[in-house]
């Protein structure tokens, strides 16, 4: 593990945001509604995807604790959160801490799989993946794991295609883009 330089202050924020996840995670696990925190934690997640004007809210140093809190309170209700969610993203903007909301999610999703016996892995993809490519990319993990695999998706369009699958410290880099660099590296020397 790095803790040199700029580096340092990531484990702090990975913290902050595990405590937050653990805490929510404590609260669903408690009120019987793990699932329907990581449904509404989902749909979250797509919001700040799909919505610029969302995004910018968590992102926002400058937005008033009043205002942050009635905004994340209106954008719960229209995408339709459960109360505990709710209430979770009300306290993360009374504390100013929903730039921390992306991190927060993925611990809690991580925490949700363990809970069911899953392993969590972190796929990106140069475009979204068709539900059969799902599919298909669980059952290929699962053999080569052995346990059932929870995905969380992102999409980066710089990859230019092919998958990277992270799993815990394992990496899976099948990118077009890292092949490209690759090439270009072997062909300078």
């Amino acid at each position: 593990m790095e803790t040199s330089g700029g580096n340092s202050g990531g484990g702090i924020q990975a913290s902050l945001s595990g405590r937050y996840a653990t805490a929510l995670f404590e609260l669903a696990r408690d009120g019987r509604s793990i699932d329907a925190v990581e449904a509404s934690l989902g749909r979250v997640r797509e919001a700040i995807a799909q919505s610029s004007e969302f995004a910018a809210l968590i992102a926002s140093p400058v937005i008033s604790r009043a205002v942050a809190a009635k905004a994340v309170a209106a954008a719960a209700e229209m995408i339709d959160v459960d109360d505990t969610t709710g209430k979770f993203l009300g306290v993360l903007a009374e504390n100013r801490r929903l730039s921390h909301l992306p991190a927060i999610i993925r611990a809690f999703r991580g925490l949700a799989a363990r809970h069911r016996g899953e392993t969590t892995a972190e796929v990106t993809s140069a475009h979204p993946l068709t539900d059969d490519q799902v599919d298909a990319l669980k059952q290929s993990l699962r053999t080569r794991i052995g346990t059932d695999v929870s995905v969380d998706l992102a999409v980066d369009p710089s990859l230019l295609g092919g998958l990277v699958v992270q799993i815990g410290s394992q990496r899976i880099d099948s990118s077009i883009r890292t092949r490209l660099n690759a090439l270009a590296h072997a062909m300078k020397g």
